[in-house]
């Protein structure tokens, strides 16, 4: 369904222009065109933007739908004051899109994170086999340039190691590209010194090929091949296992004993926080824009739904920052 797709990815929803019709149908739970069933089918938070004439907004019945709105929990920007196509003067013009944009942009700040340096690793990463083939996986790095767009949110200074992706680097974000996990690894461990928060979200090779051919390797008349492989560094444990060690999460994608294995990794690397997902759901994960995902400390877990992949990253970072928050609290 088109209207239930619309609503699921955003991370906010903003109306804009919000006429008093539309305020009014969205206070009343309307759902009979495209706009109003998207409102209704919404997972996110809504903002509303209203635009009309200045005896409109000043109306009684229009106040009583923005309070109740606003008891909902729906944010409101603007009107501002001015002049009107229909010639009046007054509130009830839309804020400027530039007003809007930046609004849209505090909203997701919080602050949570602030005075933090957050490394976090992301993507695949590519292991020669010669110089045109190459073994790696199917991770498209969405999770962990979502982290980095949350970790910017909450006020972190924010170091991106990734692995070859098709992705923007999200703004005010230090972007350090690498190929192989040997490339990550050292990236990692020169980031470490520097580091408070290390995410580890990519999927990093387990092995590589001990040796890559000089030249590209020729079909033969055989019809198997062998290729001897080595394992690669492991960079979440060796980051973890630091002498000054920062707060270390890692990731568990998994296609079967999901948590078993997680609470497996999280003891055994001496992790802080480890994410689990199942990959063998298509639908989620690997190149999905959505995911589920289950959140494991010491102290427990924590299953967080379906969502669109910076919904979880904004949850995460919460949960992240609550857990620096309990373990730098003084023993009384």
């Amino acid at each position: 369904m088109g209207h239930i797709e619309l609503a699921r990815w955003a991370d906010v929803m903003i109306v804009a222009p919000a006429s008093a019709d539309v305020i009014a149908r969205i206070a009343q739970g309307n759902g009979n065109d495209l706009l109003t069933t998207a409102c209704l089918a919404r997972r996110c938070e809504l903002i509303i933007a209203p635009a009309m004439n200045e005896a409109m907004w000043h109306h009684q019945a229009t106040q009583d739908n923005l309070a109740l709105l606003h008891t909902r929990g729906v944010h409101q920007i603007g009107p501002a004051s001015g002049g009107q196509a229909c010639g009046d003067v007054g509130m009830g013009r839309m804020s400027e899109p530039a007003i809007l944009a930046q609004e849209i942009a505090n909203h997701f700040q919080t602050g949570i994170l602030a005075g933090k340096s957050v490394v976090i690793t992301a993507g695949p990463t590519r292991e020669a086999i010669d110089p045109v083939r190459y073994i790696s996986n199917h991770s498209s790095g969405k999770m962990g340039y979502a982290l980095a767009q949350a970790a910017v949110d909450a006020g972190a200074k924010v170091t991106l190691i990734s692995g070859p992706t098709a992705l923007a680097c999200p703004d005010h974000v230090t972007r350090v590209d690498v190929v192989s996990a040997e490339d990550m690894y050292q990236a990692s461990m020169n980031a470490l010194k520097h580091g408070d928060i290390f995410i580890a979200s990519a999927a990093v090779a387990d092995f590589r090929p001990a040796t890559i051919a000089e030249q590209k390797m020729k079909k033969t008349s055989s019809d198997t091949m062998t290729i001897n492989m080595v394992k690669n560094p492991d960079i979440v444990a060796s980051v973890a296992s630091a002498t000054e060690s920062p707060f270390v999460v890692g990731f568990a994608a998994e296609t079967h004993d999901v948590i078993a294995y997680a609470k497996d990794k999280l003891q055994r690397k001496k992790l802080d926080m480890i994410i689990a997902n199942d990959v063998s759901d298509s639908s989620i994960g690997f190149n999905s824009d959505h995911n589920a995902v289950t959140v494991l400390t010491k102290g427990g877990l924590v299953e967080l739904p379906e969502a669109s992949k910076h919904q979880l990253a904004a949850t995460i970072v919460e949960r992240i920052a609550h857990e620096l928050s309990v373990n730098t609290q003084p023993v009384r």
